[in-house]
């Protein structure tokens, strides 16, 4: 019987044009349920191109502007100043790599004002670089975990729309004692709509919950490239300061 509602399902998009088949009509022949099941779709979908815009934003922003904080602080911390570099990180607020570089060369420089003993600074300042990366994680990762839970369910949710589809197509054959196209019309529409919508939603998701888990991941191995340099930086500066004493 399966076999049997894939072949009408091919005979009635052949014939489609012929008996004057468009989305709309689909649509108003469509039970309540299935157009239930196409409204909670819409809905993922509206939600997941929501994420994948504001994800886009984020990311391409904190790219764009760690690429001009990089080479400025840098150039301030080869001339030993911690003042001028928190204040060059304040002014890239949406780079990933500001947002951790300046909680650590706070929680140095606060140190280095106390005459902490030069261990001391250094192991709070990595903790303060480690809770930086945590938190910029977390706001990266934000809706990604969403954006893959869309992605997964949404072929069983229009699985569901077909299931519902396949059983009007079965009360349409029982109701005129035939099994013809035209008994079978309606609900072949709603299996076909349910699926392609339930695949049209989830397969951009999937797409864009890989790109931007990459882009999360790359995003992480600069965070700790960059924690591991300021130490090293922090450690040079603290030998100075101790042979300077």
């Amino acid at each position: 019987m399966l076999l049997q509602l894939q072949v009408w399902s091919f005979l009635l998009l052949q014939e489609a044009p012929q008996m004057g088949f468009d989305i709309r009509s689909m649509w108003t022949q469509m039970g309540w349920l299935a157009k239930f099941v196409v409204f909670v779709l819409f809905i993922m979908s509206a939600w997941s191109i929501g994420v994948m815009i504001d994800r886009l934003i984020v990311f391409n922003a904190a790219r764009k502007q760690s690429r001009l904080f990089a080479p400025a602080v840098a150039g301030a911390l080869r001339e030993g100043k911690l003042e001028e570099a928190v204040k060059i990180a304040d002014r890239y607020k949406k780079s990933h790599l500001a947002k951790v570089v300046v909680a650590g060369l706070q929680e140095f420089r606060a140190h280095l004002v106390s005459n902490d003993i030069p261990g001391e600074t250094i192991e709070a300042s990595r903790r303060a670089l480690e809770r930086s990366e945590a938190i910029v994680h977390s706001e990266m990762d934000r809706g990604l975990s969403g954006l893959a839970t869309i992605g997964s369910t949404a072929p069983f949710v229009g699985l569901f729309g077909t299931v519902v589809g396949i059983i009007n197509a079965f009360k349409g054959i029982s109701s005129e004692k035939s099994t013809g196209l035209g008994a079978v019309a309606g609900g072949i529409s709603e299996a076909l709509v349910t699926t392609a919508f339930g695949l049209f939603v989830a397969i951009p998701a999937v797409w864009m919950f890989n790109y931007f888990n990459n882009r999360v991941k790359s995003f992480d191995v600069e965070m700790t490239n960059s924690s591991s340099e300021l130490i090293d930086y922090f450690l040079k500066h603290s030998s100075k300061v101790s042979a300077g004493r």
